[in-house]
């Protein structure tokens, strides 16, 4: 019971707290949010992102594909005896 009444009186104050130490309004905070989503919708970051997802795409098939060339030929050696 002691623990729900200190989480509760922690929660209390840290609400509290945190609204004497704000730096802005909640209105201010909450059109802030709003530019910043809309900036996310617009495209230039999310392109960013495509591009970054597709070259590490693209590295990854290129990685996969020497490793698993090299892992054949180096089988093929061991099979055959000749490693």
């Amino acid at each position: 019971m002691k623990f729900i009444w200190g989480l509760l009186l922690g929660l209390g104050l840290g609400v509290v707290i945190g609204l004497l130490v704000a730096p802005q309004t909640g209105e201010d905070t909450l059109a802030l949010l709003r530019e910043q989503g809309v900036q996310l919708r617009s495209g230039s970051l999310n392109d960013q992102i495509r591009a970054r997802a597709n070259d590490a795409l693209t590295q990854g098939r290129e990685l996969y594909s020497r490793t698993k060339d090299d892992l054949t030929e180096r089988y093929t050696k061991a099979k055959s005896g000749n490693l």
